[in-house]
């Protein structure tokens, strides 16, 4: 049977981390941070101490991915440390929305930008946005090696557009664009300690995403002392750009021009270095989804591989071509579906729908590290003080679910009946025999 090839070494691993967190938040987000809370300072805290929180994440995983350096990532952990039933809860939901509804969106919004960039007929979007996704898996089916060099280069490209809008924004900003005239009104009546968390709700989605790297771990060369290196590295470099961004937004446009703002790294650009400005940094978010778009593509199918092969899912998607060493199945079916939630045009609905239910299994994956400890290892990377690191990113993670849920009760029923619905999948699957006992292959 053909199995997976060690072609990543620590800078394809890296710039994977780096790419699947940045992807268009960045660029646009910061102003909903501003509009919670009332000053400059607390914008910029509330942006650190996110990062402090993607850092306890990247801590938790790089541990996990050098106990368990196997390919699926979180569906690995949660299968081995609570059953084989949440760990298919958790790919089901990735296939059927969290992934191929995020790929989706990008991929929209990938096109969106390329119109503004380039001006071709609005009318194209769609079939713009589905040329992007079939793009990129037929790149992703043909090899790890060209899909990870293609990321490498985006990720750098996006790294290189943040560089030029922070040092552009701190060196020739000044608070000295206007204020929206139109932009809703913000107040900040709320206690500060509640502001400050609602703040985090999208800092830390922004901050999301080190976690697929583990996907991967089987193309990883030494993937037990490569993938923690890369997790921390990658983590870092985004704390790092992301506060030094928002210290050029704020720079630039005020904190008040900042709350206003509907698309602030453009105006900070704009502000700063005219016309030109805004068009650049138009190509570097154009840039920087389009990267995005391919790590989810790279990354994802991994996991419904490994269901499969556990017998949880169809036997053709279990199939590593062993011509390309990929899962070329898994990888069309999840651009094909995609395409599919492209057309129907619901697909920025049904992403809304489980969006909580991305941070339920963010804080289950965590939390399968204190199972995974007592069981014999061989010795490696530790996360640091492991019991309270956990137990804090759990509660980061358990309070953007409630503050989900709360924001949108309906939403989140209707989410929950989505992953219900994979419960009797994964009995029909049982019920097929194919799932083996014991832990992951």
């Amino acid at each position: 049977m053909s199995a997976y090839r060690r072609e990543l070494g620590l800078f394809s691993a890296t710039m994977s981390v780096v790419g699947g967190i940045i992807g268009s938040g960045i660029f646009i987000n910061s102003s909903i941070v501003a509009q919670r809370l009332p000053t400059s300072g607390w914008v910029l805290a509330a942006w650190g101490a996110g990062g402090i929180v993607a850092l306890l994440g990247a801590f938790i995983f790089a541990e996990l991915g050098q106990r368990m350096p196997k390919v699926g990532g979180g569906y690995a952990y949660l299968r081995e440390a609570f059953g084989p039933l949440p760990g298919f809860l958790y790919g089901w939901a990735l296939l059927l929305i969290m992934a191929t509804g995020a790929a989706a969106a990008v991929a929209m919004t990938f096109a969106t930008y390329l119109q503004a960039l380039t001006g071709f007929s609005s009318t194209l979007l769609p079939a713009v946005a589905a040329a992007a996704l079939l793009l990129l898996s037929a790149l992703n089916m043909s090899g790890v090696r060209p899909a990870a060099w293609t990321l490498n280069v985006l990720t750098i490209l996006k790294l290189a557009a943040l560089v030029t809008l922070i040092g552009a924004g701190l060196l020739l900003g000044g608070s000295t664009v206007a204020v929206v005239p139109d932009a809703p009104r913000t107040t900040h009546d709320a206690p500060l300690v509640l502001a400050f968390a609602s703040a985090l709700v999208p800092i830390l989605f922004s901050y999301g995403g080190w976690q697929q790297t583990n996907f991967v771990a089987e193309e990883i060369r030494e993937p037990e002392t490569t993938l923690p290196r890369a997790l921390l590295f990658g983590v870092v470099i985004v704390v790092l750009v992301y506060c030094l961004a928002n210290a050029a937004y704020l720079r630039t446009l005020g904190h008040a021009g900042l709350a206003a703002s509907t698309a602030p790294a453009a105006d900070t650009m704009a502000g700063v270095l005219g016309p030109w400005g805004r068009t650049f940094i138009t190509a570097g978010i154009t840039i920087s989804t389009f990267g995005f778009l391919d790590l989810v593509i790279l990354v994802s199918p991994r996991v419904y591989q490994a269901m499969a092969a556990d017998g949880l899912f169809f036997k053709s998607f279990a199939r590593i071509s062993p011509r390309t060493g990929t899962p070329m199945v898994a990888i069309a079916f999840q651009g094909l579906w995609a395409v599919a939630l492209l057309s129907t045009k619901s697909y920025g609905q049904l992403l809304d729908y489980v969006t909580f239910a991305d941070w339920i299994f963010f804080g289950a994956t965590a939390a399968t590290l204190l199972v995974l400890r007592r069981r014999p290892a061989s010795p490696g990377y530790r996360a640091p003080v492991a019991p309270l690191t956990v137990s804090l990113f759990v509660a980061a993670a358990g309070y953007v679910v409630i503050g989900s849920v709360a924001a949108d009760p309906g939403n989140a029923i209707r989410g929950a009946g989505l992953l219900a619905l994979g419960v009797p999948v994964y009995f029909f699957w049982r019920w097929r025999g194919g799932l083996a006992t014991g832990t992951v292959a």
